[in-house]
């Protein structure tokens, strides 16, 4: 279905949720809120579809990568696919998946952009509601260019460009949240456990996710 049609059909205001954005965005600090080399709680999503669902999955983890806590939510889609407002279509069950966590994670790991969104990305999205630092990382960016390793957006710096192996796909990583870029890139970097190429928490966060479904599907 065309953008203009789903727009139309599900009645959005697409210039109110761009303000809403721009508004949310003045409130992101990008620096530490902690000490990140003291933190012993690492969280990270993974969210994916199930018929007219979303099915959010979110693990917490220590540094030895036992994975201390978990927990999944399904919510009903109320929000269709429409580049650029991704939060609106998938933080619902984020959240609903997270506030039933019983350890809070000191930083979370998030499938998507932070500051490197035209406007505001799912990672500070997220950060926002749950005051929590947070850290984006997507495969992709639009309307930023690359320098190096730097991620450029109007001028400023607003991310980095990290790989985790030789031959694999670029991350981009980018704060979400009460973190800076490169405390951001450095945790990514610190989580990376090969063969894998996203950070291990987001790996064991899409294995959970797995297994539940498959639970689900034999159920």
């Amino acid at each position: 279905m065309e953008r203009d049609e789903l727009i139309k059909r599900y009645n959005i205001d697409v210039e109110k949720l761009e303000k809403e954005q721009l508004k949310l965005a003045k409130q992101l600090k990008i620096k530490d809120k902690m000490d990140f080399s003291l933190a012993d709680r690492f969280g990270a999503f993974f969210n994916t579809f199930i018929k007219n669902k979303i099915f959010s999955c979110v693990i917490v983890c220590n540094r030895n990568l036992e994975v201390v806590d978990r927990a999944y939510a399904f919510k009903k889609t109320d929000f269709p696919y429409l580049a650029g407002f991704r939060a609106y279509r998938e933080l619902p069950a984020m959240m609903l998946a997270f506030n039933k966590l019983k350890e809070k994670p000191d930083v979370v790991f998030i499938s998507g952009m932070g500051i490197t969104h035209s406007r505001f990305g799912l990672a500070s999205h997220f950060s926002i509601f749950a005051d929590v630092p947070s850290i984006g990382v997507s495969n992709s960016i639009f309307g930023c260019e690359e320098k190096g390793e730097d991620i450029i957006k109007g001028g400023k710096k607003v991310g980095k460009i990290f790989t985790s192996k030789p031959g694999s796909r670029k991350m981009y990583v980018s704060p979400g949240n009460l973190i800076s870029i490169q405390t951001s890139l450095e945790l990514c970097r610190q989580f990376i456990n090969l063969p894998h190429k996203l950070p291990e928490p987001m790996h064991l966060a899409g294995k959970y996710a797995r297994e539940v479904k498959g639970e689900l599907e034999v159920n």
